[in-house]
């Protein structure tokens, strides 16, 4: 690939490992990373439970199937080389009753067909060993999923990053992107600068910028808050790596579950609601525009209408804390109101189609001079580096077909 001058817009962890993979690969000569706020991963990076996906729920075949098994190496790799936490304590999906059973031997069967290794069905008295204050019918077993510190990741990519020679600028807010033909440039901070290649991977406000570039409009981000809890330390012992339900397709978001946190920490959670804010991280917080871009969204309506009864689900553990631990008990059946203390939340960059659908597949569009990533849930932080992987092949072959 012709050595070019790249620009990266947004400092989470797949900008970060998008900036570095540019600079390691050797396909470009000068890498500019930019972050509007004054330091990396201070959004969707920072806010997640630090789960290292194995790739059990995800379509064979699709894009999250094949860069979540490839980055979890990448990020085992990185681990153990920038010396980031890292721990391989184990999930299981917990079958309550005979109907969540057969969902699970299809999760299974997925989960072969993924090359996750390790996998297996377990019975009810394989589980009670595994995580003794659990309950269920049967369960799926992953050894190998991990937890980390993200925060610690991405900075560890930024020092690979920076050692080669690349530039981050903190505190630089990106206002606009242009395709311009032979060169681009990005605006920051009121300055423009040129490059041969921009990339954004601005999370939250990804789809705001990419239109900025004459991207579509389609699809658009509806940001949904996620709140957790802590065990208190005396009922750390009720958990000991990961304890996940059996996705319910009646529902577009998991549900509460309970995950060991890397510093030893439990978490209970996450909930799924309407954020009054793309980044309204406090409770009542409220951004009138940003509340406004939803509501004025007919897809969102769409969305609304067709799932009531999860609306109704996640408002309950949003307004009870009873409701949010029961949720919970269903699987830690010894788990009370009095065990857990409220942690920090979260915020989902969720894309939404105008049709109100749910886009589920990660998600890169624009041009040979312009790249948006403008879908990367979960498992992204897992696939952060395997998608820089995928993105600078991406830009190879557009920039020299």
């Amino acid at each position: 690939m012709k050595k070019i001058r790249a620009g990266v817009v947004g400092g989470g962890i797949i900008g970060v490992a998008v900036a570095r993979e540019l600079l390691l690969s050797g396909a470009a000569s000068e890498v500019v990373l930019y972050e509007k706020e004054a330091e990396l991963a201070a959004h969707q990076t920072g806010h997640n439970s630090g789960v290292v996906h194995a790739g059990l729920y995800y379509e064979p075949g699709s894009l999250k199937a094949r860069l979540c098994r490839r980055g979890g190496e990448l990020l085992r790799e990185l681990a153990a080389r920038r010396a980031v936490p890292f721990d391989e304590c184990g999930k299981v999906v917990v079958a309550r009753d005979e109907k969540e059973r057969a969902r699970l031997n299809s999760i299974f069967e997925r989960s072969v067909a993924n090359g996750v290794p390790g996998v297996r069905l377990i019975s009810h008295t394989e589980l009670a060993i595994i995580e003794p204050h659990s309950r269920g019918v049967a369960a799926l077993h992953s050894p190998n999923t991990a937890i980390t510190d993200y925060k610690a990741v991405t900075v560890a990519l930024a020092a690979d990053f920076t050692d080669a020679g690349g530039t981050v600028r903190l505190s630089h807010k990106v206002t606009e992107v242009q395709d311009g033909g032979a060169q681009s440039s990005v605006t920051a901070n009121g300055a423009t600068e040129s490059f041969d290649l921009v990339i954004n991977c601005a999370g939250l406000q990804s789809d705001r910028l990419a239109v900025t570039s004459g991207d579509e409009k389609n699809p658009r981000i509806v940001p949904f808050f996620g709140e957790y809890f802590l065990l208190r330390p005396a009922k750390r012992a009720l958990v000991n790596g990961l304890i996940y339900p059996v996705p319910d397709p009646k529902y577009p978001f998991l549900g509460v579950h309970l995950t060991k946190r890397i510093d030893g920490e439990i978490m209970v959670g996450p909930n799924a609601f309407l954020a009054g804010g793309r980044e309204a991280y406090r409770g009542h917080q409220v951004s009138p525009s940003d509340l406004a871009d939803v509501l004025l969204f007919s897809g969102f309506w769409r969305f609304a209408a067709g799932n009531l009864p999860a609306a109704f689900r996640e408002a309950r553990t949003v307004v009870s804390t009873r409701a949010f631990v029961d949720a919970a008990r269903a699987y830690v059946p010894e788990l009370a109101v009095a065990d857990v203390v409220r942690d920090r939340r979260g915020i989902r960059a969720q894309a939404m189609n105008f049709d109100g659908s749910l886009v589920d597949d990660f998600v890169i569009t624009g041009s040979s001079r312009v790249m948006h990533v403008r879908n990367a849930p979960s498992p992204g932080a897992t696939s952060s580096m395997a998608i820089a992987e995928h993105i600078v092949a991406l830009a190879g072959s557009q920039l020299n077909p």
